[in-house]
């Protein structure tokens, strides 16, 4: 799978751009605050709907403007297909594919794999839980329908929920409807702990193979994931944890409260791994998100590197340079100065200078 092209019209600093990508490596180079990550934004945001920096809609709307377009153009195993994205100021976006609009956005998941690297996701192992959740959640949505509409739900009775518990504070009687959120909540917190779990285990096992290669044989490390709560117990927890709700006035107990601990052996990384180990992580856990997309769909995934290489060492560049080099691979930097020595060969060179896109020849 890759990208053929992309149109992006009134998009962030882009009025209207059109580019169309190598299938290998693409890269993009510029100075900063010229409109470099912006076309990586645009990517994401039409394969998963959601930007990668919790952008609202209106806010990737250019400015001054009304409405937004993205057109994504891939080729899905020889065969072409078009994504089209409308972004509105104070309506719900719009989303077709080949033409058809979509009734339900969740509908997009899974056309389009991406996975996204940027020296944030270094941080990642020591990092707050909300950014481990969220790692874990991407890829998920993008491989399973069903985790993405578990996940929607299971966040709109978690949202209402809350609203409950305050309004308690006020008017003890609504106490009564309290049972009816606590039994979706369970119904759509277990589907979603029993998926973590699973794709946990698969990314602990890929996990340990690339850090045991990439460090020379010398470390392994893999993932155990820290579960708030078992789905078995779930609602049991729910109950015996609901004075403490009411007091707080906030969900104590769920899978929103989960986290993933990296480990070498039995040293946690976050505590005591030092940056490079840390690093070393982060990196495999990118490629073995990778296999994961490709034992799943059978297809690769589109990467995209954000600035990323040059706070990688030349060892664990030629690392990942080595394991993508049949993946179409979108590179953002400031200078080529860094690639002159390197093995990477650059299909497409673009120059980024005030949301105007040239091809490098």
């Amino acid at each position: 799978m890759h990208i053929v092209s992309m149109n992006l019209k009134n998009f962030r600093n882009y009025e209207n751009l059109e580019i169309d990508f190598h299938e290998h490596v693409n890269m993009i180079y510029g100075n900063n605050a010229q409109g470099k990550t912006n076309i990586l934004e645009a990517v994401i945001t039409g394969a998963t709907t959601k930007s990668h920096k919790n952008a609202k809609d209106k806010e990737m709307i250019k400015i001054g403007e009304d409405e937004s377009h993205i057109r994504i153009i891939i080729s899905k195993k020889g065969i072409l297909q078009r994504i089209d994205m409308h972004l509105k100021k104070n309506k719900g976006k719009g989303i077709a594919i080949n033409g058809v609009p979509l009734r339900k956005s969740g509908e997009l998941m899974g056309l389009l794999n991406v996975i996204f690297f940027s020296p944030e996701d270094l941080n990642i192992i020591k990092n707050g839980p909300d950014e481990r959740r969220k790692f874990i959640d991407m890829e998920l949505c993008q491989l399973n329908q069903v985790y993405f509409y578990n996940l929607s739900q299971y966040k709109k009775v978690l949202n209402q929920r809350n609203k409950l518990l305050k309004q308690i504070y006020y008017d003890n009687n609504l106490k009564a409807t309290l049972p009816i959120w606590n039994e979706k909540l369970v119904e759509y917190g277990c589907k979603i702990i029993d998926t973590r779990e699973s794709f946990i285990n698969n990314l602990s096992v890929l996990l340990e193979e690339i850090t045991y290669k990439l460090t020379g044989k010398k470390e392994s490390i893999n993932i155990k994931y820290k579960k708030n709560v078992d789905s078995v117990d779930f609602a049991t927890m729910l109950a015996i944890k609901e004075n403490v709700d009411l007091s707080t006035m906030t969900t104590n107990v769920g899978p929103h409260r989960d986290d993933i601990i990296f480990l070498n052996g039995d040293i946690d990384l976050k505590k005591y791994g030092s940056q490079g180990q840390q690093r070393t992580c982060a990196l495999a856990l990118k490629l073995a998100e990778i296999e994961i997309v490709k034992r799943v769909t059978g297809d690769n995934p589109v990467l995209l590197l954000d600035d990323v290489m040059s706070e990688l060492d030349r060892d664990r560049q030629n690392f990942l340079l080595d394991n993508i080099k049949d993946i179409q691979t979108m590179i953002t930097c400031t200078g080529l100065e860094e690639f002159i020595n390197s093995s990477i060969v650059l299909d497409k060179t673009f120059y980024v200078k005030n949301g105007v896109v040239e091809e490098i020849k």
